[in-house]
């Protein structure tokens, strides 16, 4: 999703929350959330980031993890799944990665080579009656799995190629 007419406000806003400020930019982007807050859950726009949060409740590596950071996994997880626009997904890890949001595995303690942890996340976010089962065509535990080793691999393609610092494991809040 593209947030038209916001690109010029919103590492502006950054910038001024970091140094405890509120500016136009920082109204602009908290208006520009709640809007787009509302609009994604009233038409199951985030189904998959909020079932892929739900899921990663199965890994006890991200327990102390914010609602917020593993929704953001979930949210690059649902571009893969999406399969949204290379520009899209790539501006959004350099965009989350820049606001200190993680996007790969490796930041919220898990690898792409755990298949078991990946499994039993995937098998949580696809549980009867998550919401994942509101995108517009049908998500199994296998391509969940799939988008969530390939959400490692684009995470570090991107920081390379953008000058982004790569993935480290973060410390549980």
């Amino acid at each position: 999703m593209r947030l038209v007419g916001l690109e010029p406000l919103r590492f502006d806003a950054v910038d001024a929350v970091s140094r405890g400020a509120v500016t136009p930019s920082v109204e602009a982007v908290v208006e520009a959330n709640t809007l787009l807050s509302g609009l994604g859950f009233e038409s199951g726009d985030l189904a998959a980031a909020h079932a892929i949060h739900n899921g990663l409740t199965a890994a006890p590596s991200t327990h102390g993890l914010t609602q917020g950071e593993k929704v953001n996994i979930g949210s690059t997880a649902q571009l893969v799944l999406e399969g949204a626009p290379t520009a899209e997904l790539e501006d959004f890890i350099e965009f989350t990665t820049r606001v200190g949001l993680p996007n790969s595995l490796t930041e919220i303690g898990l690898s792409a080579d755990d298949r078991d942890a990946l499994r039993a996340v995937a098998e949580a976010a696809t549980a009867e009656g998550e919401t994942i089962h509101s995108m517009p065509f049908p998500v199994t535990a296998d391509m969940v799995v799939d988008a969530l080793i390939a959400v490692e691999g684009v995470s570090r393609r991107v920081r390379a190629a953008r000058g982004l610092p790569e993935p480290v494991r973060r410390d549980a809040h």
